[in-house]
């Protein structure tokens, strides 16, 4: 019978882990550096968003600046029609929402802005988030605001 030998496992998850660390690091950085960020000025009051680097958020941040006008949907949303549809390729079939989302519902082509969290919907597309509160969206009717890009 062949002679085995012992290979101490310690250093070899030790280099693996620090490998896996250092990867989620250098995304983590790619992936602030790829971030978009714009305001979303509602009145006198001026929001900052984040937008994810993805081809629907560069094909919007091309249309930028954009006045729109949101209306209530179910209480859960604002919606507005946006100028053209945006290219969603690669994007995922679907998602869930979260409070402060931007999405938008390729179906429709139009933007939608969660102001509750909802139910995983196909056909939703993820854009980015506010990165505070969002209360000034919070008025019924519609509410004329402009994207635009952050300074």
């Amino acid at each position: 019978m062949p002679e085995m030998k012992f290979i101490p496992i310690a250093p070899v998850v030790a280099l693996f882990l620090f490998g896996l660390v250092s990867t989620a690091n250098a995304t983590d950085q790619r992936s602030e550096a790829d971030m978009i960020r714009i305001q979303v000025v509602v009145g006198d009051e001026v929001l900052s968003a984040t937008l994810d680097d993805t081809p629907a958020v560069r094909d919007l941040a091309a249309l930028l600046p954009l006045d729109l006008t949101l209306t209530d949907y179910h209480g859960i949303e604002k919606v507005a029609d946006l100028p053209r549809k945006l290219d969603t390729t690669d994007a995922p079939a679907s998602y869930t929402p979260k409070t402060g989302d931007i999405t938008l519902y390729a179906p429709w082509g139009n933007l939608a802005i969660f102001l509750k969290p909802f139910q995983t919907s196909r056909g939703l597309v993820r854009l980015g988030a506010f990165d505070g509160p969002i209360d000034a969206l919070a008025k019924s009717g519609g509410i004329p605001v402009r994207f635009q890009a952050a300074d």
